[in-house]
Parts: structure tokens; sequence; C-alpha cells
């Protein structure tokens, strides 16, 4: 996916992510914040990737080349969010138990992998720049760029062969302009990714920020390639820097994708506030508050879904219908009141039993388990068992 996304990129500046917005942005989730504010996100991407490309070329400035890239780069992490967003809402099946949560986290790793691979991309050039303006003579400088240019923006391989130049003024105005677009992009975004806790809308309001760093890097490279003397190799410098940020951005995304998908915990501000909604459902049933215990809360978040596990200690003698009463009141409540939660699984123990030290003692241990025999067949079916005799 990301790999793809990132060749479609390179070639076809946007017109192939432009194909698939129509899907997408016309969805019957097109009134949900989410939806709306990415496809903001989106044609905002899709105008900018297209006036700093212009811009940069024109104006002769690699550092703007460089946030192009980047534009188009988040143009594709737009569409990833809002195909994910769309799926992560969808309601468990038979084959999909748990939901379409994970289909979010894939899409959030997919992003945000291909941010991270758009920085190493961009340092790289950005070094052979540098290395071609500080350490080569003119000569050589314009043909190391021009061949590097010609692999990186194959569009534009004719250009850059004045490359050794100082970038014109007027591009300041440009990365000036995104700058301001994007950070009030970063803010709404994020605002409705908090609202949701919704990891993939966290990835993309963090690219408009980055973008934004990344403009207001670029705004000060042109700046100081022009006002100071022999200052030509602040542009690549410039370009450099975007490549780290991203970089950064990217890596630290990526890991939080992964844990994501490796089913890390719900964090301890979620497990507060679920503990909080189980107390009051409790209070608010008189009867139960003082025999029921909340024991336990564990989790795990899927997309902007979270999927709760408690434990509950009830008096040994309460019958089906007690306990059923007292989950029902907690699931509506923690379902009602925590964002997010879209599964309630509730598990009951006699209040007299002590808590075990382990907590986890619905797993089956390593050594038990038929898995850790050669030939567990064998043992559960009784003809396989005889025909193995017959074998032997």
């Amino acid at each position: 996916m990301t790999k793809t996304g990132t060749q479609q990129q390179t070639r076809g500046h946007g017109h192939h992510h432009h194909h698939h917005d129509n899907t997408y942005l016309t969805s019957k989730n097109k009134n949900d914040a989410g939806v709306r504010i990415t496809r903001i996100g989106l044609y905002s991407n899709l105008g900018m990737a297209i006036a700093k490309g212009a811009g940069g070329y024109a104006f002769n400035s690699q550092s703007m080349i460089a946030d192009a890239w980047h534009s188009l780069t988040d143009l594709a992490s737009d569409v990833l969010t809002l195909a994910t967003v769309s799926w992560s809402l969808r309601p468990p099946t038979e084959s999909f138990p748990q939901g379409f949560g994970k289909v979010e986290s894939l899409g959030s790793l997919g992003v945000s992998s291909m941010l991270l691979f758009g920085g190493l991309f961009m340092c790289l050039s950005s070094c052979q720049s540098i290395y071609a303006q500080l350490f080569l003579d003119a000569e050589a400088a314009r043909a190391l760029l021009e061949h590097g240019h010609g692999h990186s923006h194959g569009h534009h391989h004719h250009g850059h062969g004045h490359g050794g130049g100082a970038p014109s003024l007027h591009a300041a105005w440009l990365a000036a302009g995104t700058v301001a677009i994007k950070e009030w992009l970063y803010h709404a975004t994020m605002k409705v990714a908090r609202d949701r806790k919704s990891s993939v809308l966290a990835s993309n309001a963090v690219h408009h920020r980055v973008d934004s760093l990344t403009g207001i890097v670029a705004l000060c490279a042109i700046l100081g390639a022009n006002l100071l003397k022999d200052a030509t190799w602040l542009d690549p410098v410039g370009g450099l820097f975007i490549s780290l940020l991203v970089i950064r951005a990217g890596f630290t995304n990526t890991l939080s994708a992964l844990y994501e998908l490796a089913d890390k915990s719900i964090d301890e501000e979620v497990r507060e506030s679920i503990t909080k909604h189980v107390g009051k459902s409790l209070a608010e049933a008189a009867q139960h508050e003082e025999n029921v215990e909340l024991r336990d809360v564990t989790g795990v978040k899927s997309g902007q879904n979270y999927l709760v596990d408690l434990e509950l200690g009830v008096p040994s003698l309460w019958t089906v219908e007690q306990v059923r009463a007292v989950e029902e009141a907690v699931r509506t409540r923690v379902g009602g009141k925590v964002r997010g939660v879209r599964r309630v699984r509730i598990r009951f123990v006699p209040k007299t039993t002590p808590v075990p030290s382990d907590r986890f003692d619905e797993f089956i241990p390593g050594d038990v388990s038929p898995r850790s025999s050669p030939e567990p067949e064998e043992e559960e079916n009784g003809h396989d068992h005889g025909k193995g005799r017959k074998a032997q």
C-alpha cells in the first residue's frame, strides 16, 4: 500500500489520488466531522502541492520542491484516512467478530510509514545537493544535480540546470502562505481527532503541523539564500532540515500504529474513565453497589474503537438473571459515556474468591496446550490414533 502510493505520487502528481477522492468524499459519512476536515485538508494539499511544485521549479528552490513532495505524501494520507475512517465504523460480522477498527490502524501505519520513507528520500536528495554545492566545482555540481533530479522528479529532469543559483525571493511569499494554511488545518484536525480519539486523524493533524514547520524552514532557507552573501547552500540545507522533521514525525506515528496493531493495552486515562462510570452505574442501582465490586479493567484499542474487558465480583448465590441485570446496566453506562467504547465484555467471579495473583488466568499455559504435543491430533481423535498405530 505504502510503496505503491509513493510511486504513484512521484509519477502522477496527484491525478491518481483525485480519481479515488470521488469514491470516498461522496460517501454517506460526508456529514461526519472527521470526513469533512479531511476533505478540506485534501483539497488544500492538492492546491498547495501544485503551487509549491510549480513555484519551486519556477523560482529555483530545492526547499520548495521538497516541501511540494511532502504535500503529495499528505495528499495520499488524506485518501487513506477517509478510506479507513469509513471502514472502522462498520459493525462486526461473522468473519470479523471484533469489528473493523484494525483497518484504521493499518491505514495509520500506511500513512506514517509513507511519511517516514518520504523523509528518508528527501534527506538523501538534500545531502546530494549540499555535497555538490560545497565540495564540487560548478560544472561537476551542475552535472550531479541534473542527474539527481532526473531520478527524483522525472517531469523536471531538464530543470535545475541553473540549480547552483539562489532561489527567487518570490518563493518566500508562497512559503509564508502555505505555513498559515497548514497551521489552521493542524488545529482544526487535531480538535476532531481528540474528540474522536482517532489515531489516524491525529496522524493526519501531525502531517499538517510537520508541513507547517517545513514551510517555516523553507521560508528561512529562501530568505537566507537571498539576503546573505554566498549562501545558496542554505536552500538544500533547508531541504535537509525538512527531511529530518518528516523522519522524526513518521517514526513516532509508525511506532504508535504498530503498538495498536500489536494490541497494546488501553491507556491509563481511558481505564480511569471506565472505572468511574462502572462505579456510577452500580451506584444508580442501589441494591448492586454493595454487592458488586470491580476487580479488573483491561482492553485494547482498535482504530477509534475501544474493546473493553471487565471483571466483576458478585455474591456466589446470585442467579443468572441478577448477573445479567448488572451486565446490562454497566454496558449501557460505559458504552454511552466513555467515548470510543465499542464492546464491553464482562466476566463474573464470586466475591468470596481471593483476587488471583495472575491477572491473565484465562490464558492456557504453554505446557498444557495440545499444541505442545508433536502429534496433537492423535490425542484428540480416536480413529486418527488408530491410523497412527497401523502406520507404525
